[in-house]
């Protein structure tokens, strides 16, 4: 059983939650601030559940790459000569000249996962790993009663709970991953998320037949890879669209991922808002990049010239049922091409079917209701991505991500990670040194009125 400690004392400036590439953005930023002024840094420590540094883990595929360039990386965009960013990390790596021979700017996958790697490695005393926060709860002010830091309950890799205070919060828990309703995750049963370890948990030789269901990146990179990777299997693509549509990746399209278009969408009128998603979801959602789908289409192609056909793509199909029979998976489904539902047998079951936006609700808790939010019960949220609060309380609850609905398209993805890390650290410093502004002419007010 556990044990409880806490440090009474210690207070830190920002405590962040998660330490994926948004927190590690900002624990960058910080970490420059401090560079810069080294009288006054800013106290910050993270917490994150994994037991190390590790971002997409579970679709680091074979030879993919990067849908963004290689300068969106987790600091170039906010200051161009960190010693954080990905060419830095090149340059240390050995690798910077080849690099540029490639003469290409979207990186394998693979490779900027190592440079993540890298760069959380050189802050590695500002985070706990194996540490999950439970629950945060405010800590009123002795004189006034309202809520000036937080009390964040920690658990470590032990079990044992910490109590960490803070003025300030960063929450970057992530992305949860989404399964149709009524499907249960299982041995055979996969989310993209969950994907290399569980095909790496069984013996290829028994996968005749598997399915991938989606329509987007991933569930055309999977598709591809078990293609590749079985070749004696069936791979059948179930796809709710009439095959995959490409991604808009082209100069104008991608201006809607540029640090200008957050204040556009923030500011802009809900007609100005709705007109983003309407004319730019294919910049990112249920969408493939060009060269996947001309990949899966020349695979297809060939077996038609062959003769031998098992890539089968089920277009305008859903699936309506999920069942286990025996050692298979049983999927029943609809087709918009087909009056009768259909059956298909599978040795495995990939769902590429996307995640839901990161709320914090649940890690508030109680806390919650301090917090406003829209006409649709969404959170409000100030321009500096801080929780809009009802009665002011001092203390900043920062999202990193889950603001899709205030700050545009990229709120959840990496294209503006670095300049959206930077705002939040020069709130936290501006926010700070006016509440010690506040607090020195409280005293002299108290001063003033003892002598008076």
């Amino acid at each position: 059983m556990g044990t409880t400690s806490t440090h009474e004392h210690e207070i830190h400036d920002v405590v962040g939650i998660g330490f994926g590439p948004s927190n590690l953005s900002l624990a960058i930023a910080l970490e420059e601030h401090r560079a810069n002024v080294p009288d006054r840094p800013v106290k910050a420590a993270f917490f994150e559940r994994q037991a190390s540094f590790g971002w997409h883990r579970n679709m680091l595929l074979p030879s993919t790459t990067m849908q963004i360039s290689f300068l969106k990386d987790l600091a170039t965009f906010r200051n161009p000569v960190s010693r954080f960013s990905f060419v830095s990390y090149l340059h240390a790596a050995g690798r910077l000249v080849q690099f540029v021979n490639n003469q290409d700017f979207f990186p394998t996958r693979q490779e900027f996962h190592q440079y993540l790697e890298w760069a959380a490695a050189g802050l590695a005393d500002r985070v706990s790993y194996g540490s999950e926060v439970t629950a945060i709860r405010p800590v009123g002010d002795a004189g006034t009663g309202s809520p000036d830091h937080l009390q964040l309950e920690v658990r470590g890799p032990g079990g044992d709970v910490r109590l960490v205070r803070a003025r300030n919060v960063a929450i970057s828990t992530g992305l949860v991953p989404r399964l149709p309703a009524g499907v249960t995750a299982d041995e055979r049963v996969w989310h993209s998320s969950q994907f290399l370890e569980r095909f790496r948990g069984l013996d290829p030789n028994e996968l005749k037949s598997v399915a991938v269901v989606g329509a987007g990146q991933s569930a055309a990179e999977i598709t591809r890879f078990l293609y590749d990777m079985l070749p004696h299997a069936r791979v059948s693509a179930v796809i709710p669209s009439y095959g995959y549509s490409v991604a808009d990746d082209t100069p104008f399209a991608n201006q809607v991922f540029d640090p200008a278009a957050v204040d556009e969408y923030y500011f802009g009128t809900d007609r100005a808002r709705e007109a983003f998603w309407h004319y730019h979801r294919n910049t990112n959602y249920s969408v493939v990049d060009d060269e996947v789908i001309r990949d899966l289409h020349q695979r297809s192609y060939e077996e038609e010239v062959r003769g031998h056909k098992r890539l089968h793509f089920l277009n305008l199909t859903r699936v309506a049922d999920v069942a286990r029979v025996g050692n298979e998976t049983r999927l029943t489904l609809t087709s918009l091409l087909d009056s009768e539902p259909q059956e298909l047998d599978v040795d495995a079951l990939v769902f590429a079917t996307g995640y839901e936006g990161m709320d914090p609700a649940g890690l508030l808790g109680d806390f919650d209701r301090h917090f406003l939010r829209d006409e649709t019960g969404r959170h409000r949220v100030e321009r500096d991505y801080r929780l809009v609060a009802a009665s002011g309380p001092s203390c900043g609850i920062y999202l990193q991500g889950g603001t899709e609905h205030t700050h545009g398209l990229s709120s959840s993805l990496l294209s503006n990670i670095a300049v959206r890390s930077g705002e939040i650290a020069d709130s936290i410093v501006l926010r700070r040194a006016e509440q010690e502004l506040a607090g020195v002419r409280a005293v002299e007010a108290a001063g003033a009125a003892v002598r008076a």
